[in-house]
């Protein structure tokens, strides 16, 4: 059995939906077996998960620069998955109370700044 997901690629990310032209948006339906992850969900697109930047699965954060916790997460049928490529903005005063999925919410109170950097260094790891 499969799933399809509703995929959002925004900017730069836009060329992983078919269209290598594209730089604003794309939204290909991705079918994937059923079971499937995050990481195939990428895989399936070959996007390279530190190409992306905030990451949103039904309206629910689940990764951002340098906290991507939610490559095992499952998708299920009809999951909406946007992918925000690294230069988009998001200011880190709406942080707080934002919807997450639950393995973001606890990669979140297990960060040492709980999530809220300001800049990321090239050094710093990836999650």
């Amino acid at each position: 059995m499969s799933i399809v997901i509703d995929t959002w690629l925004y900017g730069e990310l836009a060329k992983y939906g078919g269209d290598p032209q594209q730089t604003t948006f794309a939204n290909p339906r991705v079918e994937l077996p059923e079971g499937s992850t995050v990481a195939d969900l990428l895989n399936s697109l070959h996007l390279p998960t530190e190409a992306r930047g905030i990451t949103f699965i039904n309206g629910q954060l689940s990764a951002m620069p340098g906290m991507q916790p939610d490559l095992a997460h499952r998708l299920s049928d009809g999951d909406r998955v946007a992918f925000f490529h690294l230069r988009s903005m998001w200011p880190f005063q709406y942080r707080h109370g934002i919807a997450m999925i639950p393995e973001m919410s606890s990669a979140m109170l297990g960060d040492r700044d709980q999530g809220l950097h300001h800049s990321y260094s090239s050094t710093e790891s990836k999650e």
